[in-house]
């Protein structure tokens, strides 16, 4: 059997790890990597092949930033192309971006298997590409590892039959919890204040030079009260040079370039609160418990605000701020651990795919 990987962007890379570990274990099936270049920077995507240990992608598309119909086009082309010489048994795509979609759709035409890993989350916000992308794929996709119960709920009552959804738990937890003590703390970004940690690249937020210009202002109030560190996506750099906002006047926020996977986890267990619109990021803090403020109107992972340390808050800014400030002096918070974020996901797809594999074959 010939199973591949479709994988586009850095959050896929982090599920990808152990999904990959998991069936190298179980199985003796050929795994080939496919890199879409929908994420192209080396900060974005090749640092975390080196990070996990896991092979440099087989097959790179290239293709490249571009609107969301122009990435998910050319993805279609050059996966089909692809497909068509390397005659896959299997395909595994990953989370919610324009990858996913794309590799979704050429194996339906193709009538190749699908197995969607993170399936059935939602935000119910259709103005959301992600939202799309994750509704279609869901739709055609023969398997589906969903991360909580709440998405095994959502695809029941979108039709989807019950025989192809495997609630496995959440593979971002199996990354993190494997390579938590290999974080790297960047220790001349740290200090004894007490770190804000910040992660925006959402169009909501980015994209709007009124919302850019309202955080930024907002970020440099809290810098006044302790550290604030904005690890930019490439994306958001591009925003804040085009509408000329000037970061050299906002000397107490420390704007650095994307991190690695271990750098970015050294600082995140320092933090003492994160400000993000990630979905990644709101899960990882609830597994850590570090308070989480997200700066979106809703979430496709609420299990992180119901058991969790989310709290969404839209563009509320002046309770964002308030809620941030307020975890300056906090020593603990509640929170609980969701069901099966255990580590042990990856192996679960990968147990599922063997005791499939006659299925997929014919």
């Amino acid at each position: 059997m010939k199973i591949i990987h479709v994988v586009g962007a850095r959050p896929n890379f982090m599920k990808l790890y152990p999904v990959w570990k998991a069936l190298d274990q179980q199985l003796s099936e050929t795994q080939i990597i496919v890199h879409t270049g929908q994420h192209y920077d080396d900060n974005m995507s090749d640092i975390f092949f080196d990070e996990f240990g896991l092979p440099k992608p087989h097959h790179n598309l290239d293709i490249g930033s571009g609107s969301h119909g122009d990435q998910t086009a050319k993805i279609i082309q050059g996966l089909e192309k692809l497909f068509e010489q390397l005659h896959p048994h299997l395909i595994l795509v990953y989370g919610d971006v324009n990858s996913t979609l794309g590799g979704a759709l050429v194996c339906s035409k193709m009538l190749i298997k699908i197995a969607h890993v993170e399936a059935g989350l939602r935000s119910f916000d259709r103005t959301m590409p992600e939202e799309i992308n994750r509704l279609l794929t869901d739709q055609i996709s023969d398997y589906l590892f969903t991360p909580s119960e709440d998405a095994n709920r959502n695809l029941i009552n979108e039709g989807i039959a019950q025989e192809k959804i495997h609630f496995v738990g959440n593979v971002m937890i199996d990354t993190l919890k494997e390579l938590l003590p290999m974080a790297k703390s960047p220790a001349q970004l740290l200090d004894e204040r007490p770190l804000i940690l910040v992660t925006l690249h959402r169009p909501s937020n980015v994209d709007d030079p009124l919302m850019l210009k309202e955080i930024l202002n907002m970020l440099q109030e809290i810098s006044k009260e302790t550290k604030v560190i904005f690890p930019v996506h490439p994306r958001t750099q591009r925003r804040i040079n085009e509408f000329r906002f000037d970061q050299n006047k906002m000397e107490k926020v420390e704007f650095i370039k994307p991190l690695g996977y271990l750098e970015f986890l050294g600082l995140l267990k320092h933090a003492r609160c994160v400000l993000t619109d990630s979905g990644g990021i709101q899960e990882e803090t609830t597994y850590l418990g570090i308070p989480c403020v997200t700066l979106r109107k809703n979430t496709e992972r609420p299990v992180t605000v119901t058991l969790g340390t989310n709290q969404v808050l839209g563009e509320d800014l002046i309770k964002a701020k308030q809620v941030v400030l307020e975890q300056i002096n906090k020593k603990s918070i509640d929170k609980q651990i969701p069901p099966l974020w255990d580590g042990k996901a990856g192996q679960r797809i990968a147990a599922i795919i063997r005791k499939n594999i006659d299925n997929i074959i014919n």
